[in-house]
Parts: C-alpha cells; sequence; structure tokens
C-alpha cells in the first residue's frame, strides 16, 4: 500500500491541494514535509499527537520531516478555530515552552537516519531578526488583503463582538496568517521543502502559504490536512474533566495516559487504532472484529493504550502504567522506588510523617488511617479494620493492634494505605 493510500485507509486525509496528482508526486522521489506546532505550553497534548503521527510515517515512507516550533507565530497566537483573541505569552514563558515542544518531539522523528534525517527548526530564528519595514516590503506587498479576508479563519472572526469595544480580530491576529505563509516559503528556499501538513482548521493557513511562495517565488508547492481529533459525538479527544492529557509525564502520569486510551468509547476506538497507532491493518481489523463479538473484553482499548503509552513513554512508562493498573485493581505492591510509587499515584492524597514514628513499637494501623485521612477518628478506622477493609501496599490487615514499622515501607520512604476497594492514600516518611 503507497502511503497516501494507508492515510486515507487510516482517516489521516481531510484535504489535499492536488487529489489526482499528489500520490503519483509523493512516488517520484523523496520529498520534504512539514508541520508547524505553536508553543503555548511546555508540553504537547493528545491533540498534537496526529501531526507527529503524520510526520512520523512520512518519513518511515522515505520523505524528510520538518518539525516547526512557532517561536515567532507563538507570539501571537493563530486564530483559526478561536472564537477570542489569545493572550499573549512572555518571551521567557515561550522559550521554556520552544525547548519543551523540541525536547518531546525527539521522541517520535528520527534524527540521525541519512538522508531523510528529520530536521527541528523555530521561526523565531528568521523572524526575529527581520526588521517591521523589510518584512511589509518583502513579504506583505505580496499578499492581496482580499484574499486574507475571503480565508474562513478571518471571515468567522471578523464582524463579531463589538469594534468600538475592542472586539473582534486584531490586526496583530490579522497578521499571522502572514507569519505561517512565509514559514513555508522559508523552509522552501532553505531547505528544499515543497509540502506543508497540518490539521483541517489550517487549511486557509497552508493554502495562503501555497499562494505566497508562487507569487514571491514562482514556487509549485502543495498541502495536506489530517481531520482534527474528535469523539464520535464531536467533542474533542484528549480532554478530561481536569484539562488536557499532556505528553509530559510530569503533566500527565504515564498511569493517567494509559487509563485515559483504557476509557475510551467502543464507538471511537476503531478510529483512534487507525490514526494514532502503528499497527497493521490486519491487527486493526481482527480487533474491530473481536469488538463486534465481544465488546466487554475491551481488547481493541487495551491494545491502544499499550501502544500509545510505549510510543509517548517508552517501555519503562508502560511497564509503569501497567503496574499501576495491577495495583489499582489489588496486586500487592513491591519492587517500586520512590518516584514510580509518586507516578503510580500522582493524584492521591499524602502526607509527610517523621520517621521516628516508625521504630520502637511502630505506628498503629489505627492511627495510620486517621493520619492519612481515610478514617475521620479511631472509632472509624478500628471498624474499618475490623470488617476488613484496611490494607497495607495492598494487604489486608488482620488485626486493630497491628504495627507498622519500616518494614511495611512500599519503597524508600512511602507507604501506601487503602480503605475499602478504590480509597488510597500516601503516608512518606523522611
Amino acid at each position: 500500500m503507497t502511503l497516501l493510500s494507508d492515510l486515507r485507509w487510516r482517516g489521516l486525509i481531510h484535504q489535499t491541494t492536488d487529489d489526482a496528482g499528489m500520490e503519483a508526486w509523493l512516488q517520484q522521489r523523496p520529498r520534504t514535509v512539514y508541520a508547524g506546532f505553536d508553543p503555548t505550553a511546555d508540553s504537547l497534548h493528545v491533540g498534537s499527537l496526529l501531526g507527529l503521527i503524520v510526520l512520523r510515517r512520512f518519513q518511515q515512507a522515505g520523505h524528510k520531516p520538518i518539525a516547526l516550533v512557532g517561536g515567532a507565530t507563538g507570539m501571537i497566537g493563530d486564530p483559526s478555530g478561536k472564537s477570542a483573541e489569545r493572550n499573549l505569552l512572555s518571551e521567557k514563558d515561550l522559550v521554556q515552552n520552544v525547548v519543551g515542544l523540541q525536547e518531546q518531539m525527539r521522541r517520535f522523528l528520527d534524527f540521525d537516519c541519512g538522508n531523510c534525517s528529520a530536521k527541528l527548526v523555530n521561526n523565531f530564528d528568521w523572524v526575529g531578526p527581520t526588521s517591521y519595514l523589510e518584512f511589509l516590503r518583502d513579504v506583505g506587498k505580496n499578499f492581496p488583503v482580499n484574499v486574507m479576508l475571503a480565508k474562513d479563519s478571518v471571515k468567522s472572526r471578523l464582524g463579531r463582538g463589538d469594534q468600538e469595544q475592542g472586539d473582534g480580530m486584531s490586526y496583530t491576529e490579522f497578521s499571522y496568517m502572514l507569519l505561517q505563509a512565509y514559514d513555508f516559503v522559508h523552509l522552501h528556499e532553505n531547505f528544499g521543502c515543497e509540502l506543508q501538513a497540518g490539521g483541517s482548521d489550517q487549511w486557509g493557513n497552508i493554502t495562503a502559504g501555497i499562494d505566497l511562495g508562487r507569487r514571491m517565488r514562482g514556487a509549485e508547492l502543495r498541502g495536506l490536512t489530517w481531520p482534527l481529533l474528535t469523539k464520535s459525538d464531536g467533542t474533542k479527544m484528549g480532554k478530561t474533566e481536569s484539562g488536557a492529557v499532556w505528553l509530559s509525564a510530569e503533566r500527565t502520569s504515564p498511569y493517567q495516559f494509559y487509563q485515559y486510551w483504557i476509557n475510551v468509547d467502543d464507538a471511537d476506538v476503531g478510529g483512534c487504532l487507525r490514526m494514532l497507532t502503528e499497527l497493521s491493518r490486519e491487527e486493526i481489523q481482527s480487533l474491530d472484529a473481536a469488538r463486534e463479538t465481544d465488546a466487554g473484553k475491551r481488547e481493541s482499548q487495551r491494545r491502544l493504550a499499550e501502544e500509545l503509552t510505549r510510543l509517548v513513554h517508552q517501555d519503562r512508562g508502560l511497564e509503569v502504567a501497567q503496574k499501576a493498573t495491577e495495583i489499582f485493581f489489588g496486586a500487592e505492591i513491591s519492587d517500586l522506588d520512590d518516584a514510580q510509587l509518586s507516578q503510580v499515584f500522582a493524584d492521591v492524597p499524602s502526607k509527610e510523617l517523621p520517621r521516628l514514628r516508625l521504630r520502637e513499637n511502630g505506628l498503629t494501623i489505627v492511627d495510620a488511617l486517621v493520619e492519612a485521612g481515610l478514617a475521620k477518628s479511631k472509632g472509624e478506622a478500628r471498624r474499618t479494620v475490623g470488617q476488613g477493609g484496611a490494607y497495607v501496599n495492598n494487604r489486608r490487615v488482620e488485626g486493630i493492634d497491628t504495627q507498622l514499622t519500616a518494614e511495611h515501607l512500599a519503597s524508600e520512604t512511602v507507604m501506601v494505605l487503602r480503605s475499602g476497594k478504590k480509597k488510597y492514600a500516601l503516608l512518606r516518611f523522611f
């Protein structure tokens, strides 16, 4: 199967500038393709996965990917798909975010594989040194205002709100399209880039870059978009009650990341397997059939969670996530260190106690449950233990006289307490 036909089968093509000729064009020789990522935070999120996956697939097919971090465009904020202007980031925050994104991109793309090695660029490197007058003279004169006004990303914002109060679209946002369009021209001139890829909401910006390349350099550039990652109900994928699902382990732990995909709805999991994983067509179709036969096994969700957690957090992250899942289903806790337990129980309340409490006669299980907040009183704690509902490191505590010592630590400093089936708390001893 060719690259483009595989992308179509996986649902990764929304639009192209050349439906008839794109496939033959890609097969003629290796092409250079770029996609841009806005540094609005120091980590990418699930919504950014499609861009990384598409670039990765192009590279695996022998093409050269460029991942562009918008150090310059990020200072403005893309108005596409937005109903209000974004808050502008400080230069310090922007630099920090750019560094974070660059590190993450290296997990997905190979930067040392010969002719198709990926390249990482920051558009601030060429936009920053350019003066306002130079930009207007060299770039702005090639950009007809009527073309900009015709773009959906602009039309949807013009006339919105009270213009006298400064609502609608600012000149700053209006200029975003010029900057992104010039990125395409710069990458074509300096790296031979001929194809820009982006989400479906980027179509206007992509075609603006193609038009600018033709006007400024007579270049024949192309574009394609992928659909936005959404659920069957139309809402965005990668959102939870607590916020976005991030690719950073510090923002979203490997366990939380794994659990997000384990809990994907049956109506959405097939699309996620196609769009986000590198599983073969045969395996995906087999999972589809198994889901039709017995959806309760959630085999599709398990494979999705495994593949994406391994891709984003490597084998060790997947191991920790699976271990955490087993722990939350009652497996005894062992062979984990403080850092790993902190990842597993990132959302579990904890309390610090002096290590002296574990010496001599130790800390009673009743006092431990109260200290951890798993019981409001010693009487409640005694009832929990008496009813068989108290656990230390997922081992049931048999009697209210149990004394906890350093031997009960699950790692160097952490003891895991549980009340009932799922109510956890940590005690940390220093």
